[in-house]
């Protein structure tokens, strides 16, 4: 019975952690974009139910502790990105086209290997810009509403040292309270499921301003960080069938007003690590226990959306970005990690912190092309070396080398062999630790 209970219960807790530490992101993002308060409730619904069977199916089918999220990172670009011509429904459109993206993904290894190749710290840079905004809300709710936000501020503050995990669930607690106490009563709540179907509309500023930076950023700081703790802990499972797993629930869960559903980063250590049992082979009933809570939790989306309505907006963006703080943290070490890129990388994240939209298309998208036009820019061609001499005797003005520190030219050997666990650039994709770009930023 025990070997039952132990990782049944860590289940539990991933989907609650999941749950509450970043449903207020996700209402942000889709009021951001046009949702109206029916369409929000409607998709966070969607998401939790297209997560939770996503995650029974992968982890019934694989065997493996197989977590899924809704992207975190994803709905906090939608904040920053605002409406879009079109409104909800083009929102919608783009939302079927990030799905598409990440399923195909999943199918063209090639497409993959193009976004591993956007550098780590332009992609840490962008993800910065993105998560400023909500990140800096708690300042502006301790100055709007001091009477509502320092208990939440507190509450966090002192659970981030005692109880991390429960730091951001205990902050929505307060900010429950706050709201209870001074709201107009559990009168004025509906807690019904709500389910609306948006029909989707297709425009070329919403496919480029919203769909493409969305599927970046789901890769970059969910599925990529999520396969890696996966690996950390032991368990492969295969990345084509996972990516065609969650890209073909977002498609779903797009109409309902999902935006993207991908792989559980920080909450995937908690179904796949020691808490969900001694035995690695029997992990796998942890997330299929989280995948069926995150179905039952979806039931009060309704509820949980109301709550949000009866809330100052500004109470509601500083529980998000109390839940984004360690995501901005590690995005910004990321982000100036290399000495190199660092102009890159100031470059991209003023674009996309700036906010601004040109023809038709949000911050996000253009602070990545201004910061891969830097990083070219930049970039250094290898020397060249006159006949019979040596790369020291090239020429005045000729370019120098950018190789990495420890990397090998083809055919040296400073690198040796890439160790199990690696990828081909070198990085570590299985020490069970947090992306720069990962799920400190997303939501699990």
């Amino acid at each position: 019975m025990d070997r039952l209970l132990q990782p049944v219960l860590a289940g539990v807790v991933t989907a609650l952690v999941g749950f509450a530490s970043s449903f207020a992101v996700v209402l942000a993002g889709l009021r951001a974009v046009g949702a109206d308060s029916g369409q929000a409730a409607s998709g966070l619904l969607a998401l939790c139910v297209a997560v939770g069977a996503t995650a029974v199916w992968l982890s019934l089918r694989t065997r493996m502790p197989v977590s899924v999220a809704w992207s975190t990172p994803g709905a906090a670009l939608l904040a920053s990105t605002g409406a879009v011509e079109g409104g909800f429904p083009a929102a919608v459109g783009a939302f079927v086209v990030c799905g598409l993206l990440i399923a195909v993904a999943g199918f063209l290894p090639l497409l993959g290997r193009w976004i591993a190749a956007i550098p780590a710290p332009v992609a840490g840079a962008m993800l910065a810009g993105v998560l400023l905004d909500l990140c800096v809300a708690p300042v502006r709710a301790l100055v709007e509403v001091p009477a509502m936000a320092v208990p939440v501020v507190l509450v966090w503050a002192l659970l981030s040292r005692l109880a991390r995990v429960w730091a951001v669930p205990g902050a929505l607690l307060a900010a429950v309270a706050a709201i209870a106490l001074t709201g107009p009563g559990p009168g004025a709540l509906d807690a019904r499921p709500v389910v609306e179907l948006t029909a989707p509309s297709w425009s070329v500023s919403a496919v480029v301003g919203i769909a493409l930076p969305l599927f970046l950023v789901t890769m970059a700081a969910q599925n990529v960080p999520g396969m890696a703790v996966l690996a950390g802990y032991g368990y492969r499972p295969p990345l084509g069938g996972v990516l065609a797993g969650t890209g073909l629930a977002s498609v779903l869960a797009a109409p309902l007003g999902g935006h993207a559903v991908n792989l559980a980063a920080i909450t995937a250590a908690l179904a796949a690590g020691p808490d969900a049992g001694p035995d690695p082979a029997r992990r796998w009933i942890a997330s299929v226990t989280a995948g069926i809570s995150m179905i039952v939790l979806g039931l009060g989306a309704g509820l949980a959306t109301a709550l949000v309505l009866l809330s100052p907006p500004v109470l509601v963006e500083a529980v998000a970005g109390l839940a984004l703080l360690g995501a901005l943290a590690s995005a910004i070490t990321s982000a100036v990690a290399d000495p190199e890129r660092v102009q890159a990388a100031a470059v991209t994240f003023v674009v996309t912190a700036s906010g601004v939209t040109l023809l038709g298309v949000g911050a996000a998208f253009w602070g990545l092309v201004a910061g891969g036009l830097m990083t070219l820019l930049h970039r250094r061609r290898a020397p060249r070396t006159a006949p019979g001499g040596t790369a020291g005797d090239a020429a005045p003005g000729d370019a120098v080398s950018e190789e990495a520190p420890g990397r090998a030219a083809p055919g040296g050997t400073a690198g040796g062999p890439v160790p199990a666990g690696a990828s081909p650039g070198g990085e570590p994709t299985g020490t069970g630790r947090e992306s720069a770009t990962g799920e400190g930023l997303s939501r699990r």
